[in-house]
């Protein structure tokens, strides 16, 4: 599985949350600078080369849906950021959470027992 590049990833969020969507629909669910509709288009043609998104076709045009869930993404390349910035250590991640002051006490305590409750 390849990492996608950040206008990709935009493009496979809103295809996560429409679940099927065509060049159009996700065009007018972009933030801020939007691109032109035949980048897009070409965006999600890579998408679909790469086997992240499948289409079905309506005569000359098609409506995209994802092939891959955002969960399985996510898993995937989380935990390659974790074997890469953090020595494969959950605990070197969370460290650096709570260095940076992006995660309190309040919710450290609560992961804790979050996990206290799943053993």
């Amino acid at each position: 599985m390849q990492k996608l590049t950040n206008k990709e990833e935009e493009v496979m969020k809103i295809l996560w949350k429409l679940e099927k969507a065509f060049v159009k629909d996700v065009l007018g669910e972009m933030k801020g600078d939007k691109p032109h509709y035949n980048t897009l288009s070409t965006i999600i043609r890579n998408l679909e080369e790469k086997n992240y998104v499948g289409h079905e076709a309506f005569g000359n045009t098609h409506r995209y849906y994802p092939l891959i869930t955002k969960e399985k993404y996510r898993k995937k390349f989380i935990n390659a950021t974790i074997a890469d910035y953090y020595d494969n250590s959950y605990k070197n991640l969370v460290s650096f959470f709570a260095r940076e002051e992006k995660i309190s006490v309040e919710e450290l305590k609560e992961i804790i027992d979050h996990i206290e409750k799943k053993k």
